[in-house]
């Protein structure tokens, strides 16, 4: 039977222009349990109506983790989401969600909204047209991935472990293009500490923590090398506390993203080996890497291809790419299995307040999901 074509899903888009708007006024920052977790009942329930077991799984200090579940037996499709975003609570009050020029807008609109829409769309349409796959499908919705995944991760690579290929519905590409490779993510933490004084009566007496780390943050960023696309971001920086008071301590925090297990390597020894510049000063580093490189392994390669196939009988022309942003999906790369990442929505400005799709990409990648489910 040949997939459903992209026609059939055009009637859909209405209905799934609601849901995601749904989704998208149900805000679900990572650091709200609550908020995520509503939304997380509120996309439970969605499967549910499309015919899976629903379990839930507490969480103590993030949302609850949901796993929808249809058919049964050995291996099968695993899908990877996470119900969390990075936009606080009540960023809807200044950016509503809207449609304008053929893109709707929202915080989480497309990482990603978008994906639970898309997916239950899918789902639908292939229950619908009697098209479900005969293998199980396990559908995981995290609630921590924009914090590093710490408390879902175990369950991630256990998942992915049992099943014999994996979709991840992070956001395509701003082209379209699937994600074959993505850079290795970390933290650095790097704390200056000095000896505080009165800044006019006795500053000679004091040791200026921003100083020292002012030094500091120059030699951080000098360890990026530009030739192995291996950047380093001071993002952040307190310290002080008067400006009457010479500054005893200084703390940055440094984003770090890597190609290659030997650039993080190099990286955790450079970041270990800092000493301070400032007679009488000390430095204290800790952190690392918190995902991996995916590295487009021969599986993901044979995954893109076969993608490509498929894409094709939907008159789609599918192309790859990578992307310095992590996903769930760097964790299991090394599990030589096949992985499709980039499989959600395509739009621009992720994690900002211009975050949108283009609502044509959702039938589209709605009919892409459904034969890549029904087909593979």
């Amino acid at each position: 039977m040949p997939p459903i074509p992209i026609r059939e899903f055009e009637p859909r888009l209405p209905a799934l222009v609601e849901l995601l708007r749904r989704f998208v006024e149900l805000e679900s920052p990572t650091t709200q349990k609550p908020a995520v977790d509503a939304f997380g009942a509120a996309v439970a329930e969605e499967m549910k109506r499309q015919g899976a077991e629903v379990e839930r799984r507490p969480q103590h200090s993030v949302g609850d983790i949901w796993i929808g579940r249809w058919g049964a037996g050995e291996g099968g499709l695993l899908l990877l989401t996470h119900l969390d975003t990075v936009h606080a609570l009540g960023t809807l009050e200044t950016f509503l969600f809207a449609e304008q020029d053929g893109r709707l807008f929202g915080p989480g609109v497309l990482d990603m909204k978008a994906s639970f829409a898309m997916g239950l769309t899918a789902i639908a349409a292939l229950r619908e047209a009697g098209s479900m796959p005969a293998g199980p499908i396990t559908w995981l919705c995290t609630s921590d991935e924009e914090t590093s995944s710490r408390a879902s991760r175990p369950l991630i690579l256990d998942l992915a472990a049992s099943h014999d290929r994996i979709f991840c519905l992070e956001p395509a590409l701003p082209n379209g293009s699937l994600k074959t490779h993505r850079k290795g993510v970390g933290v650095f933490r790097v704390e200056a500490r000095g000896r505080a004084a009165h800044a006019g009566a006795e500053p000679e007496e004091g040791i200026n923590a921003i100083l020292e780390m002012a030094q500091q943050a120059l030699r951080i960023s000098g360890l990026a090398d530009p030739a192995k696309k291996t950047t380093v971001n001071v993002g952040v920086i307190q310290g002080g506390t008067r400006s009457n008071v010479v500054p005893e301590t200084c703390r940055v925090r440094v984003d770090i993203r890597v190609e290659t297990m030997e650039e993080a390597e190099r990286l955790e020894q450079a970041f270990q080996a800092l000493h301070p510049i400032t007679p009488g000063a000390r430095i204290q580093v800790d952190g690392g890497l918190n995902r991996p490189p995916l590295v487009r392994t021969p599986a993901i390669a044979r995954a893109f291809a076969r993608a490509q196939e498929i894409g094709a009988q939907l008159g789609l022309s599918l192309t790859e790419g990578g992307t310095g942003g992590g996903s769930d999906a760097n964790f299991i790369g090394h599990l030589d299995k096949p992985l499709l990442d980039g499989l959600g929505a395509v739009g621009q400005g992720a994690h900002s307040d211009r975050e949108n799709v283009e609502v044509r990409s959702l039938v589209e990648r709605s009919a892409l999901l459904a034969a890549l489910m029904s087909e593979w």
